[in-house]
């Protein structure tokens, strides 16, 4: 039996505006997740956990880190032929312009793609988190004969403001599609069609799940994706999928298990916060569907007369005398003495210091790299190899906290986020 040619493309997005300061200096891809592991491991790891290893990530902005994470992590050996390749935006001889939206990305790649001779193309978001097993899909696209599938989840009409909404027929068939529908916008003629959420996933249609949402997991046959792209459209969910209702088939998977949009900085904290409590939404512990990352030589962590509760200590960390609640710690944190945490996401540090290097802080009047001591942390991100001194009170004073960017430390939606490489002095309260 011929066995299906399926290639994963995983968009980057744009400058990752939402998620700044984490992308000031790196790909929204690149973003340092859950201590260990970065944001675009969570799709990669789907495609290689369903069998397909030929994966493109496209990207434009601050790409370096995200070379260096891809060269680092993914590497197969020659006998699989699997790969995973960044292609970022390139000025050509028919194009001098930037990706100009989701559909744009991947039309000016089509020549890289087409070398594959692909059957089925997988089109994924770099910046969600689930777990998929993306056969399954692709077993619901053959089986309907569909030339684009499209994954669903049952959502309320609350959440729908943010998202592709879509109307199906008792098949699960798509015969609507709106984009980002205003919260006051009257769309009761695209709610769920009752006997197909009961059949497929076998639960009653109520409030909470009485519109179907794209997540933007796409799945299209080769031959319709090239037709679909061969104009200048340049969003999938604002103009290619609307633009194929009538013409194409069009179907939907149903999708309920946990998947979640991590494209804020409240979405992002919020995400690390719950995978901190005893029992997360997500579970990073399914040894079938394991998450991949970097494979580092570093040692496992020293903890040192602390007291640490509903947290993740990443490996390398040294933690003396703390207080840590609610609480991630990632690779290579250094917390000294009496320092208290609660509700932290530290994505750690890339080296270790020298004793020679701290003298020289010292002298200099500078914070090592990491939480300096007695400094207590409430509600913050505090981005790699940071530089907290003695002292510090971060989150905890009763203050105003209105949403700003600085030199050393941004504000979004009550949370702080200490920049990459930022140094904040002793005593210094935020």
């Amino acid at each position: 039996m011929k066995k299906d040619k399926v290639l994963s493309i995983i968009l980057g997005g744009g400058k990752g505006t939402r998620l700044y300061p984490l992308t000031k200096d790196r790909a929204k891809p690149a973003v340092p997740f859950a201590g260990k592991y970065r944001l675009v491991d969570i799709p990669i790891s789907n495609c290689i956990n369903s069998g397909y290893n030929k994966i493109y990530l496209l990207t434009q902005f601050n790409s370096a880190s995200l070379h260096n994470h891809i060269a680092r992590t993914y590497v197969f050996d020659q006998f699989s032929n699997g790969f995973v390749e960044i292609l970022s935006a390139e000025q050509t001889n028919t194009s001098t312009s930037w990706f100009q939206g989701t559909a744009d990305a991947v039309r000016k790649n089509l020549k890289h793609f087409r070398d594959q001779e692909a059957d089925y193309y997988i089109i994924l978001s770099g910046d969600q988190l689930y777990r998929m097993d993306f056969r399954k899909m692709l077993e619901r696209h053959k089986a309907t004969g569909a030339d684009l599938t499209i994954a669903a989840k049952p959502i309320s009409r609350s959440e729908a403001t943010g998202l592709g909404i879509m109307a199906t027929d008792a098949d699960g068939m798509v015969t609507k599609f709106y984009e980002k529908p205003a919260i006051d916008l009257d769309i009761s003629d695209y709610k769920v069609n009752k006997k197909y959420l009961e059949s497929s996933l076998n639960i009653k249609a109520d409030h909470s799940n009485e519109y179907l949402a794209s997540m933007g997991i796409y799945i299209f046959s080769a031959d319709a994706m090239n037709e679909a792209l061969s104009g200048d459209e340049t969003d999938f969910g604002k103009e290619i999928i609307p633009g194929l209702l009538g013409k194409k088939r069009i179907t939907s998977y149903l999708f309920n298990d946990f998947w979640e949009d991590i494209g804020t900085i409240k979405a992002f904290y919020d995400v690390h916060v719950d995978l901190a409590s005893v029992k997360p939404q997500f579970n990073f512990y399914d040894e079938d569907m394991p998450i991949y990352t970097r494979r580092r030589f570093i040692p496992a962590s020293k903890i040192n007369f602390c007291n640490i509760s509903s947290s993740l200590t990443c490996e390398g960390s040294i933690i003396t005398n703390a207080y840590i609640v609610n609480s991630i710690i990632g690779i290579r944190t250094i917390i000294e003495s009496g320092a208290s945490l609660d509700g932290v996401y530290t994505m750690g540090s890339t080296h270790y210091e020298s004793e020679e290097q701290k003298a020289e802080n010292a002298r200099k009047g500078i914070p090592n790299i990491g939480i300096g001591r007695g400094s207590i942390i409430r509600r913050t991100i505090i981005d790699m190899n940071a530089r907290i001194g003695d002292g510090c009170r971060i989150g905890i004073d009763d203050i105003p906290r209105p949403d700003c960017d600085t030199e050393n430390y941004s504000i979004h939606d009550g949370i702080i986020v200490i920049h990459k490489l930022a140094v904040i002095p002793n005593g210094t309260i935020l």
